[in-house]
């Protein structure tokens, strides 16, 4: 329960709220499910703000010098490694180079403008990449300039692009039924995986992490609990890289999905030869697989098949087009696939919906033509004569 002090409330919404008093005399309002939740957001702010104040010096002057560390102090500790990733790759390779050139070494508008057309006309980057490399660096200004004067007026010179929608790689009903009946046929139980993906839009790395325990036979459902992913080791005196299990991409990520029987049959079959419920399905050890180990398999399968290479990301597309295809509300596809909202399943799958609203037309049209139609009667001669 709440303490009195705190500043933590229950909202009539049902979200809990917490207030937190920065050193300019505003407040910073935090929000989540649960009072713990929030208790957590407001410690951890807290923190940030300790951090910031002790770590951000003003004895750097050159623009490059501080989003080096911003990128050093500012973040590593606040975000998942793979999104600490790709901050690293932006800013080593795009931003900080640009900003230690002649002419931009100082954090100005004119500075910014120029980086934001550097990034805009490079015709080598696509446009969905332009637009991460922005959003980015625009991530790290606002905390870089945060109390300052030019915060806005810098700010506002960044103009994210337009995002396009693009059309996302399916397989065909011909397809999927080639690369399913490789799978089974290919002789190695992991590639059943890819049916699981078909049949439940699972991302690769939601795919790798899955335990037995994760699967409820009773219930006939499987928990999306944690993902794997393969990202670059930040600490010098270990390998390259490092395989990571963590929590998945956003909280709407963390999902129960019910199975269909076909799948939980095979499940079933699969678990006779583990009694270990904290194995992990693919790899039937206390380890998981590796995303790439299995892209490789995946590969393999897509060969067999006689099938047009594709990106494993490629199953899931799939799975959300075939259930639009049955008539699946958007809804309730957003909630199995995981998004942070609905809109996001809207946008990537507007091309699919276009079938479906072909369909509600033809319904539309075929309710017309049954009892709407306007059918002329005939008339008597003699009513019509004078």
């Amino acid at each position: 329960m709440p303490r009195r002090g705190e500043n933590v409330y229950k909202r009539k919404d049902g979200r809990w709220e917490g207030r937190i008093l920065k050193p300019d005399g505003k407040y910073q309002y935090v929000y989540a499910k649960t009072y713990k939740e929030v208790r957590e957001k407001k410690k951890n702010y807290r923190e940030h703000l300790k951090v910031r104040k002790a770590k951000m010096p003003g004895t750097i002057q050159s623009a490059a010098g501080l989003f080096e560390f911003w990128l050093k102090s500012g973040v590593f500790d606040r975000v998942k490694p793979s999104t600490y990733e790709n901050y690293y790759c932006c800013m080593q390779k795009y931003v900080i180079p640009f900003f230690k050139s002649a002419g931009n070494d100082c954090l100005t508008e004119l500075s910014v403008a120029r980086f934001e057309k550097s990034i805009k006309d490079n015709h080598s980057l696509s446009e969905s990449y332009k637009r991460k490399i922005l959003t980015i660096f625009k991530t790290a200004l606002k905390e870089i300039l945060k109390g300052s004067a030019e915060y806005s007026s810098v700010l506002e010179t960044v103009k994210l692009p337009k995002t396009k929608n693009v059309a996302a790689q399916v397989f065909s009903i011909k397809e999927q039924r080639l690369v399913e009946n490789a799978a089974l046929d290919f002789g190695d139980r992991r590639e059943l995986g890819i049916l699981l993906c078909f049949y439940t839009g699972i991302r690769l790395g939601e795919l790798c992490a899955l335990k037995w325990s994760d699967i409820d036979m009773e219930a006939g459902t499987m928990s999306i609990m944690r993902t794997v992913s393969r990202t670059k080791n930040f600490l010098q005196d270990k390998n390259k890289t490092a395989l990571l299990i963590g929590a998945p991409k956003s909280q709407k990520s963390v999902r129960k999905i019910p199975l269909p029987d076909f799948l939980l049959k095979l499940s079933d079959e699969w678990k006779l030869s583990t009694a270990n419920e904290n194995c992990y399905l693919l790899s039937d050890s206390q380890t998981p697989i590796d995303p790439r180990t299995y892209q490789k398999l995946y590969k393999k399968v897509l060969a067999n098949a006689g099938v047009k290479d594709r990106k494993f990301h490629a199953i899931r597309h799939t799975f959300a087009t075939r259930a639009l295809e049955l008539g699946v509300d958007i809804k309730t596809l957003s909630e199995i696939l995981g998004h942070s909202n609905v809109s996001i399943t809207l946008n990537i799958y507007a091309h699919s919906l276009m079938e479906q609203k072909r369909i509600a037309i033809d319904k539309l049209n075929e309710m017309h033509t049954t009892f709407m139609e306007f059918t002329p009667f005939a008339v008597a001669a003699s009513v019509v004569s004078v």
